[in-house]
């Protein structure tokens, strides 16, 4: 074992309670329920959704629960399983704990959610440290204490990761800031309404009294981190919501959770709050293609090629100002960086949260611009990068919205002389 000293268990604590057996060919559940952690570890390594139902209505981390095999729990909260008590599946598992060590543990992994990755993490950083949203973070915390919002800190401990808005959006009065190439590249109607009726809006005000603030703004927090916390009472409206935005593997997932939901035990009883029950989903849940990465990673591909395409025009423009193709599809692209002779179109909200050098340099660079002539309205910014070549500045960019790469080692050289 590794690491127990925050768990308040003994290693000896983490035998099984029950003789384990092998099942090479079994499923999760089988593996979870059997305390196989060799098979367990092959398929969530192969990346098996571990918070799937199996024809029972069960989740893999019941099963290991139900079994007191603290192992195989602990192997499952690691990669992602819901274990909270204000939620259905939690609920379940607390409740099937075969003693108090595995309830133990289940508290434990409670109180500290399963770490969001890199981009996840820093995308969803940057959007509470935007002053509306902390705001409604702080009054979300203040009702629900056992939030996963809540297992971050954030009184304002990341104010340094501010970088500002884009877009506020306005819902029964109260403000929602976020950035543009976030939301158009998770959502097919957000990316047709910036492309149209809202390109020139700073601000969009919803007039429609039935659309919920937390709902949109728990869908829109999913959009920046892939992790969706929601309370139930609000999942109808976060359904509606989905289908507008057509975000429809999201809504498949939560309209099969409101079935669960609608006869799952608990609903009931009188005496529980059902406000105070909370939906939440690891983007891990979603099909690969429906992530933040490979969302990021789209809008990425249509810079490139329009970057690519941007060669063929003259080159002649200078440190702070390029021009922006009339023919090219729209990537959104708000800042270029010039590396040897080509032009990059980038984001600015993806290289302020993903570095600290680039958020420095274009604040300096914003704040230069702020209230000059400079920038024409068919022009962008553009920043000048002289210590890398063309290929390590492509590469340095999709590590940002990926968590390995394959590199050659003159390149890899670059990128290590830039750190």
């Amino acid at each position: 074992m590794s690491d127990l000293d925050d768990i308040d268990l003994d290693p000896e604590d983490f035998k099984s309670s029950i003789p384990l057996k092998k099942v090479p060919y079994g499923d999760v559940f089988e593996a979870s329920r059997a305390g196989d952690v060799d098979r367990l570890r092959y398929l969530l390594d192969s990346g098996v959704n571990v918070n799937a139902r199996d024809q029972w209505d069960s989740v893999a981390l019941y099963y290991a629960c139900l079994a007191g095999h603290l192992d195989a729990a602990r192997m499952l909260l690691e990669s992602g399983a819901i274990c909270s008590e204000h939620t259905f599946d939690g609920d379940r598992c607390h409740y099937a704990a075969l003693n108090l060590k595995v309830r133990k543990l289940l508290k434990a992994f409670e109180a500290r959610p399963p770490p969001l990755g890199p981009l996840q993490a820093s995308l969803r950083d940057t959007f509470l440290a935007c002053k509306a949203n902390s705001s409604y973070l702080d009054q979300l915390n203040a009702q629900l204490p056992t939030s996963l919002f809540s297992g971050n800190s954030f009184n304002g401990g990341l104010s340094s990761n501010h970088f500002p808005p884009d877009v506020v959006f306005y819902v029964q009065g109260r403000p929602i800031e976020a950035h543009r190439v976030i939301l158009s590249a998770r959502s097919p109607f957000f990316k047709a309404k910036f492309e149209t009726d809202w390109k020139e809006k700073k601000e969009v005000r919803f007039s429609r009294e039935k659309l919920s603030y937390p709902s949109l703004y728990s869908l829109i927090h999913f959009f920046y981190s892939d992790r969706l916390e929601v309370s139930v009472d609000d999942m109808e409206d976060l359904v509606k919501i989905c289908r507008v935005c057509k975000c429809q593997s999201l809504q498949t997932l939560i309209e099969k959770e409101l079935i669960h939901q609608k006869y799952a035990e608990y609903k009931a009883l009188k005496e529980i709050d059902n406000s105070q029950k909370r939906f939440i989903l690891q983007g891990f849940s979603l099909p690969e293609q429906d992530r933040l990465p490979a969302a990021m990673l789209r809008i990425l591909q249509i810079s490139l090629v329009n970057s690519s395409r941007g060669q063929n025009l003259e080159n002649s423009v200078d440190n702070f100002v390029s021009l922006v193709g009339s023919g090219f599809q729209d990537d959104l692209a708000d800042v270029c960086v010039r590396v040897d002779k080509r032009i990059f179109r980038c984001h600015q909200v993806v290289l302020a949260s993903r570095s600290e050098y680039f958020k420095a340099r274009l604040s300096h660079m914003n704040d230069f611009l702020e209230g000059s002539d400079l920038l024409l309205d068919y022009t962008l910014p553009c920043l000048e990068e002289n210590d890398l070549s063309m290929k390590a500045f492509e590469k340095m960019i999709e590590y940002m919205l990926k968590k390995c790469l394959m590199l050659l080692q003159d390149t890899c050289y670059s990128l290590l002389n830039v750190q």
